[in-house]
């Protein structure tokens, strides 16, 4: 009778686990099926949506909007085919992009659509500082198109959509106004994307220069110009408007900028802290240095960014003269050629003292 009891213990037990394993399974799947599923259940009746997914979003970042948005039922069951995927396809990721939606489509659907970035809109982002080669360079990494198919079309003046531009000018540098852009998933050519750059600097940058109702006030391309070289010179805020008032203050005294990003410009070469220009580089002849011309360079050397273009219009009243990195970011500045080059050793020594 013990025994018999003892073994009816055990034999409920092996018989109700699995029943509750059984169960388990059975609601883990009829869960599944409703969080795999569609939305909405008739397509038809389904509104697509425009989700935007920012470059660097986390796959779980992507699966709570989603489902913020009701194009999908729950996050978490996004998270567990987001990782089946990257299993199934370990080179591949979520695509960044603007992408059309629609809730009657089910979870391996919308994922497979943002896994191989069908998108409606592509981001692009042109950081302050850019001249035209990187920004060439960029959209063909992208496979818009190439990047000379970029530099030809920018050598073109469409003056006639933007009548404030010169159409003697040489290119259109420097005023491809930096910001993020919405670009066309499909075909686009060099000349659409140059126009919706140059429609943007006509909206944000062209107004605060023609605000200004002073009669010196520079020509447009002089102050998209030193707005170039500010925005090359600076990387501390609140530099831009002393190095923009140097800059003025050079110009008005007849002195030669001798700006390091334009001889960087017409070399076609970046300087480093460990790879400085050199002597014979500063002293090579090109319109664009303005070690060896007085005056502006030709034109622009970059996209500048809001801040600079501001800070050249509105400059830092300043009796300096001249500036030398520190290579921290910021700037010493000097009113007298003896205080720059004792400054120029100092940083230098510093410099020396703390190299490995």
């Amino acid at each position: 009778m013990g025994k018999g009891g003892n073994w009816g213990k055990r034999g409920y037990t092996f018989l109700v686990l699995p029943g509750l394993l059984l169960l388990s399974s059975w609601q883990g799947y009829q869960w599944w099926r409703w969080a795999a599923a569609p939305v909405v259940a008739v397509e038809s009746e389904a509104l697509a949506v425009q989700i935007e997914i920012p470059r660097n979003t986390s796959t779980r970042q992507i699966g709570a909007d989603l489902a913020a948005a009701g194009v999908i039922h729950s996050a978490w069951a996004w998270n567990i085919w987001a990782f089946w995927l990257a299993v199934q396809d370990q080179n591949g990721s979520f695509k960044a992009g603007r992408y059309l939606l629609s809730p009657g489509e089910d979870l391996r659907a919308i994922a497979q659509t943002l896994w191989q970035g069908e998108v409606l809109q592509r981001s692009f982002t042109i950081p302050e500082g850019w001249r035209l080669t990187q920004i060439a360079q960029a959209l063909e990494a992208q496979g818009y198109f190439s990047a000379a198919a970029f530099m030809t079309a920018a050598q073109t003046i469409p003056n006639e959509q933007f009548s404030w531009l010169d159409p003697e000018w040489a290119s259109v540098e420097g005023f491809l106004y930096p910001d993020t852009y919405q670009l066309p998933a499909g075909a686009v050519t060099p000349q659409q994307v140059i126009q919706m750059m140059l429609a943007r600097f006509e909206a944000k940058a062209l107004p605060l220069y023609q605000a200004q109702i002073d009669p010196e006030k520079p020509s447009l391309r002089d102050w998209v110009t030193v707005a170039s070289l500010v925005e090359k010179e600076a990387a501390v805020d609140q530099e831009r408007g002393t190095i923009a008032g140097v800059f003025w203050r050079r110009l008005a005294q007849g002195m030669k900028l001798e700006a390091d990003p334009t001889v960087e410009y017409a070399l076609n070469r970046r300087q480093t802290a460990d790879r400085p220009l050199t002597l014979t580089e500063v002293a090579t002849p090109h319109p664009y240095n303005t070690y060896v011309n007085n005056g502006l360079p030709p034109g622009p050397i970059a996209s500048p960014g809001q801040a600079s273009l501001e800070a050249t219009l509105k400059p830092t009243p300043t009796d300096y003269l001249f500036f030398v990195a520190n290579y921290d970011g910021t700037h010493t500045f000097s009113r007298t050629l003896a205080e720059h080059e004792a400054a120029v050793q100092r940083i230098r020594a510093q410099r020396a003292a703390n190299a490995p």
